[in-house]
Formats: structure tokens, sequence, C-alpha cells
């Protein structure tokens, strides 16, 4: 018999520890010196200089504090032309339940903070996922405070070891995106403590550095404020009674007011330059609005955080990672990818058999013919958009993948129809300037009418570009070569108020003038378009001119944006699916990926429901009709409803994977890696069933009725069956739960004591999940809730004993009354097993007055 501790499982490494010795730089001297300087010079620092980097102050030895989105890995700042490591999307890694990945995931982000010379990265986001609809769920960790504290300590805690900072984000009540700059979120102070603060909470007591302030606003104790203006959120509950000593930093434009800002706990106004700081909070503490003495304290933390990243003179630098592309960054993010990857179906062969398994992982000698279907095994969404967007140096391709891990096998290809609304963005083989050169040619104007820069740009995924300070006015011009006969569509979606021609032709036009909003709201990612249909008899070449508004996003710059996009004639979506079937009738087996898209998920927006995309359902029916070896595969962050889940052979959720994409899928397949991923929220079977089916505001607010049960709790209120519950994940293991103990642990916790014991042929990985329920005296508590997990790795054939720690706080309430956390006394039911809905033993334990 093994004996397991909670969380003891493999090291997840990539040869990388970055020095970490700069963080306990002593910053006292330093302070006591910026407290002489100017007003004005420490104002300064307060306020980004740029969109990603703080002033420097050479006086005292600080270079700029350089700031990265981060949560699927580092972009850096644009300026550095380096391609990034692409990470599993977030609720992809926690859906491994394992804190020693997270720590790994943050050696490789803090590498990839050196090689790229970032400093603070913005992640990870522990707003809860409420519904499942939201626009930025795939961002999130789960549906569940306590999995979410977990994942995202082991994050920062790993990263900031390394001398780079975590930005924990969005503080807080961020939930959705339907009007997420204005909204006010609505929440009753003790679902405020016990659930979406709580993440936030565990956070800093693990010593985050920074703080990122949402853009929406909330209401605690009755009083209404932006969450970056919202003194009893920041000063209050953050500073003061947690005892944060790092930097509340804004989200990008989210402060709107230079006293209430200053004065509510906000440190660092970010973008610059520009922002309601700088003279107009110089002015106000010259008028005696705001004391000199919150400066100062500003000013502190902001250096206390350049201490900690080695941004001080005299500190050394840090390492940077591997290459992205690096053997070593390779093989961490595609085993953290597979295992990641969860088993929801996976049906028994032959049920007579003593050791009967099911179709997964698949046998090469059963597989030698393999139909890869669907749009998404074309073109696998491998991250969604917004702030979680990097590029990577390569997508590993399901195809290639599958052909290297079946090397007997002929695995062929079939897309089953495309899933997108909007048509495919010009290649560079398909556009050519007016004067006949590759590209689109992009000129800028000043007020005379004067060409001022004249740019060719390769292909419609670079019509992005900055602009000129004295330009007024771009145009961008570029010939279509249409040469397939049949019905082409064009498309033309410039951002702003714009004139569009074909052919000398004005086909649309706007005078909507637009700003920064179109950036807040990613509403640049997808502008409303001009479609013309041209039906082609012989080849021939169209041109187009777009005039485009110049936007001015404030900090985020001046640009123009447009995007040029073009469908070929090609078989009808009823030929391809059909081809599809054909191909599956022909196979051994057939993989049909399935799943969502850049349309689909994204930050910027929330989904009006959760089906897919397309007619991607009845592709997987009319194939697993073809085929009873039919596995599924889906191609997703967040929950969409899946109709025939218990019709086909086997399903896996592939999550929103990353860079390995294909090896990480072929692992799968192959048995290489288990997918040994458990849900981190609830997989609906109906979209009646929703506990909160959507986060659109209604007069400007968003109210939290459903208090304390969010996600599975909620589920279980209700009495409710998903399609898959809570913690739910098969593996390619079999486990039984063998005997179970409860104790009283230091501090006021239990230790929950389990035999586990892997029943199967293979080595497998356990989640084991504890949950408590309370005696009924406080109906407002959840019916049950995850109070502890342990992932722990088990040979063939052994048992091992997990012992997992329940903290006090998981036993407590709190007390709006006592405005303090309380322990109820009482009967509480503890139990054991795979999944919310799959617990194997119980014990109770009484909690004495």
């Amino acid at each position: 018999m093994a004996t397991h501790l909670e969380g003891e499982v493999c090291e997840w490494s990539i040869g990388v520890t970055p020095t970490a010795t700069t963080r306990d730089l002593d910053t006292s001297e330093v302070i006591a010196a910026a407290e002489q300087i100017p007003l004005e010079r420490k104002v300064e620092l307060l306020t980004g200089a740029t969109t990603w980097a703080l002033a420097a102050m050479p006086e005292l030895g600080l270079r700029p504090v350089v700031l990265s989105d981060g949560p699927i890995g580092v972009r850096g700042t644009g300026e550095d032309g380096l391609a990034s490591a692409q990470l599993p999307a977030p609720s992809a890694t926690a859906a491994t339940w394992d804190e020693e990945l997270q720590r790994g995931i943050a050696r490789l982000i803090a590498g990839e903070a050196g090689r790229k010379g970032v400093d603070v990265v913005l992640a990870p986001v522990v707003n809860l996922q409420r519904s499942p609809v939201g626009g930025r769920h795939f961002e999130c960790l789960a549906e569940d405070p306590l999995l979410t504290a977990r994942l995202a300590t082991a994050y920062v805690t790993g990263l900031q070891e390394a001398g780079v900072a975590a930005s924990v984000k969005h503080f807080a009540g961020n939930e959705t995106e339907t009007e997420r700059t204005s909204y006010i979120a609505r929440i009753d102070e003790r679902t405020l403590r016990e659930v979406y603060l709580a993440p936030f909470e565990a956070l800093v007591a693990a010593g985050a550095w920074t703080v990122m302030a949402a853009y929406n606003g909330i209401a605690i104790d009755g009083v209404e404020a932006t969450a970056t203006a919202n003194e009893r959120l920041l000063r209050g509950i953050l500073k003061d009674e947690w005892g944060f000593d790092g930097v509340v930093v804004s989200d990008w434009l989210a402060t709107r007011d230079t006293d209430a800002a200053a004065s509510a706990g906000l440190d660092l106004v970010m973008p610059g330059p520009g922002g309601p700081w700088g003279e107009k909070l110089v002015a106000a503490v010259r008028e005696g609005r705001v004391p000199e003495s919150v400066i100062d304290d500003k000013v502190a933390r902001i250096l206390r955080l350049a201490g900690r990243v080695g941004a001080l003179a005299g500190a050394e630098p840090r390492d940077a990672g591997p290459d992205p592309d690096s053997p070593e960054v390779v093989a961490f993010l595609r085993e953290a990818a597979a295992r990641a990857t969860v088993v929801l179906r996976n049906s028994v062969r032959d049920t007579a058999a003593p050791r009967a398994r099911g179709i997964l992982p698949l046998d090469p000698a059963e597989a030698r013919r393999i139909a890869l279907i669907g749009h998404n095994a074309v073109e696998p969404f491998v991250q969604g958009g917004g702030s979680a967007f990097v590029t990577p140096p390569h997508v590993s391709q399901p195809l290639d993948a599958l052909r290297a891990a079946f090397p007997d096998a002929a695995v062929t290809l079939h897309r089953g129809g495309s899933t997108t609304v909007g048509a495919p963005a010009l290649a560079a083989s398909e556009v050519r300037t007016p004067d006949g050169d590759p590209g689109i040619l992009v000129e800028q104007f000043d007020d005379g009418g004067a060409c001022i820069a004249s740019t060719i740009v390769p292909d419609a995924a670079a019509l992005w570009l900055p602009i000129h300070d004295r330009a007024t006015a771009v145009r961008a011009s570029t010939h279509i070569a249409l040469d397939a006969p049949g019905r082409h569509t064009i498309e033309i979606a410039p951002v702003g108020a714009h004139r569009v021609r074909v052919d000398g032709v004005q086909i649309g036009e706007s005078t909507r003038v637009v700003g920064s909003e179109v950036v807040l709201d990613s509403s640049y990612h997808n502008p409303p378009a001009h479609l013309v249909d041209l039906d082609v008899e012989e080849a021939l070449t169209v041109s187009v001119e777009i005039d485009a508004q110049i936007v001015d996003a404030e900090a985020y710059g001046r640009f123009v944006r447009a995007h040029l996009r073009h469908r070929a004639p090609g078989r009808s979506l009823d030929e391809e699916i059909a081809d599809a079937v054909v191909a599956a009738t022909a196979a051994d087996v057939a993989v049909v990926v399935v799943g969502t898209n850049p349309e689909t998920e994204s930050e910027g927006w929330d989904r009006p429901d959760l089906e897919l995309p397309g007619r991607q359902n009845e592709l997987v029916r009319r194939v697993a009709a073809a085929n009873p070896n039919t596995i599924v595969v889906v191609n997703a962050g967040a929950p969409v409803l899946l109709p025939w889940l218990d019709e086909v052979a086997a399903v896996l959720w592939w999550w929103l994977p990353g860079q390995e994409a294909g090896a990480s899928l072929a692992a799968v397949l192959t048995g290489e890696i288990e997918p040994s991923g458990r849900l981190p929220w609830t997989l609906p079977a109906d979209m009646a069933d929703v506990p909160v089916p959507h986060g659109t505001p209604v007069d400007g607010s968003i109210r939290y009725t459903e208090g304390l049960d969010v996600g599975h709790r909620a589920w279980d209120r209700r009495g409710l069956t998903p399609a898959r519950e809570f913690g739910y994940g098969l593996g390619y293991a079999r486990w039984s739960y063998d005997r179970f103990a409860v104790a009283a642990a230091d501090r006021g916790g239990l230790l929950a004591r389990v035999d586990i014991t892997n029943r199967s042929a293979r080595d497998g990985r356990e989640v084991v999940q504890v949950y408590l329920s309370a005696d009924g005296s406080d109906p407002d508590r959840p019916v049950r809730w995850l109070a502890g997990f342990a992932v722990a790795d088990v040979a063939a054939g052994e048992t091992a004993t997990i012992d997992i720690l329940i903290e006090r706080r998981s036993l407590q309430s709190w007390s709006t009354d006592a405005s303090d956390w309380i322990t109820p006394p009482g009967a509480y039911r503890v139990s054991v097993g795979r999944s919310s809905r799959d617990l194997r033993l119980e014990a109770v334990h009484t909690v004495d007055g």
C-alpha cells in the first residue's frame, strides 16, 4: 500500500528556475528618498508612461516596470517580435485540479517574462464562472471558489518565487462581458465574502503583489462605486482588513475620475500616458482634496513592487526561459493539454471480457483507417480572443499528429462543413496593390490631402496599423483575384466611420465615429461588414478601396483597423457533410472534432446560448450512424450542449488546448498520456436548466440573486441532473474507494483520510474530491460544497492512502451581524468520491458550539 499526502504528484518542470533573489530587496531607503522628491514627480509614477510600462526614475535607480497580458502566455509589449509559448486556456489547466501543474505553468510563465523583459503578468483571472455563457468563461479557472483559490494560489506563489509579479484580476464582481464597463454588480455581503471575494482573499494571504481593479461598479453596504473608486472594497477590505501591501492597478482605461479613485485606494492608472490623474491629481493635492500622504503610500507600494521584481538598481537580472518551440516547452505543454482532457464517455467494447475496457485508448491494430472529421479538425480553436491571445511559434495540427502517432494507419481529413459565419481573411496570395505588387497599399494623408506615409501590408490580417501623428485620413487599396468560377463573397468591415468602394462604386459607408470603446468592448474584432456577391465565369480581378477612420483610442494610441474577407466557391455544406459520412463509413474509427470558434468565445461579448455553431450536431449524428466507432472531441473552452453525448462511442472534452493541440490529442487517443481531467464546471444538458442563463444587466445592474449557490451548488439546490456534473471525468483507469475516516485537525480544520485502489491494468491518476454538507440549521448554506481535493498517481492494482486537509474556512460562514467569520456548530456530513454526484463514502463529524 502506498501513502499519498494531499497534492503529492509528479514534479512538473521545464528545466527553468529563474532567479528570485531580487524580490527580497529592502526598499525602505528608496521609499524614504521618494518622499523627498517633488509632488509632480511622484504623481508621474502613478500613471503608465506607455500602454505597458511605468515611468523610470533614474534618481531613485528605478527602471520602467513592464506589464503584459498573460492568462495563456506572456504576450509582451508587442515590440520584441518574439513568439510566445501558447498554453492551454485556464479552464483547461484547471481541469487537471493539479496544483503542481499550476506551479509548473508559473515557472514557464516566469521564464517567458524573463525572455520578453516583463515584470508583471496580468493573471490569473479568479472571477468565477457564474454563467456558462460568459464571454471570458474560458479565461477563468472554475465555477467553484475553493478550486479557483487553490489553483490560483499555486500559480501566483510559483510565479512570484521566480521574481515575477502576478496581477490578480478582476476585483471584483466581474463575471460578465455585457456592458462590462458600466454595470453595477449587486451582491449581498455574505455571498460576496463567501463566494466572490474568497479567491482574492486567499491570494492576498498567499502574498500576491498586485491586484487589478475591474471595469464594473459594485454595490457594498448600499454604496455604489466603480471598482477603481470603491473605497469600501479597495481600502476597507483589501488593504486595511486583509493587509494587502501591494499595488492596486486599474484595468486598462477603467479609471474615470481623479479624487475618488485616488482616495479609495487605487495606486496605478493604466495605460498611459494621459488619463484622469497627472496634473489633475497634483491639483487635487495642492487644493487639499487628496492628502499628499495618500500619494506617498502609492509611491511606496510601487517602489516595493519594483524591488520585488528587480526593477531597482543593483538587482540581478532574471533568467530567460527557453524558446517556446524548444523540446522541453513543447513536451510540457503537450502533457498539460493531454492531462487536462476530460473523458466524458467511453463505452465498453466487450462487457463479457474479464477486463472490459472502453473504445479509448485506441488499439493501433484496430485503427488502420481513421477518418478525422470537422471544421475544428482542420482549424483547431486553440485560444480565445482578447487578453488571452498570443502568437505561438507553431500550432500542432491534428492531422499531422495522428499520422505520426498511427504510422501504419491511413488517416484522412474531411471538414464536414464550415461553422463560421464570416468568410476567411484574405490571404497574401489573393491581394495585389494597384501597381501590381503583392499586398495591400495603405496611404496616410495630412489636412491638405498630401500623402505623408505609404505602406504595403502583406495580407488582410495586417490591416491594423499605427498612424502618423499628422495623418488625418487613411485609404487602403487592393485588387483581389477571383480565379475560380462560381459565386464569390467579399466582406469588407472597417472599424468606425468609413466609405467603401468596389470597382469604383461605393457599396457602403458609416458616419459613426468611434473611440477607445471599440477596444474595451472588443468590437474592433468583429465590426459590421459590407458584403458583395460576385458570380464569376472567367477569372477576374476586382478593386477595393476603403477610406477608414483613424481611431483615437486614448492611451491605446491612434490606429486604423479593417477586415477584408473572401469566401471562394466550393462544395456546399450538404456536400461536405455527405463526404464526411462516406469517409466515416469506410473507416475503422471516425474522430469528429466539434467546437466553438473565434466568433463564439472571446473577451468583449457573452454568448447568446450554448449551441454548437453551424450544423455540427447533425454532423455528429450522421457520422455516428455510419460508424459505431465514433469518437467525438469537443474543442471548446466553455460549456456547449451535446444532445448526442450518450449516443456515441466516446466523447473527449479537449478545451482550447494551445500550441500543442494536435500532439496532445494524439497522446490521449493512443493512451500514451492518460486524459485525467475533471470538469471544473457543470455541463448542462438543457439550456432551460441552467441556474444563471445569462449575465445581461437589467437597468444597469446585475443582481446575484442565487446567493451562495454558484455553479454545482445551484444544480444540487434545484435537484436537477446535468449532462455531466462538476468534478466529472472518467480517465482511463478504474477506481474503488475502500475506507474513509475524518478527524479533527490543527487550527480548527478536519483531516479526511481515504484509501483508493486502482482496479485497472494500467497506472492511473485519480482526483479525489471531498464535499461537506451541514445539518440544515442554516437554510442559506449550500446543500453541499467542495471542501478539499487531492491528485494522486497510483500504479495498476495498487492501493493508496490519501490525506486531505479541510481548512477551517470550509466550515465557516460569514456573519453579517458580527461582521466576521463564524463556525456554526452541529453535525457535518463529509463525503468523498470522484465528482460532486459520484460520492462513494461518507462520515459525520460534529463541531461543538
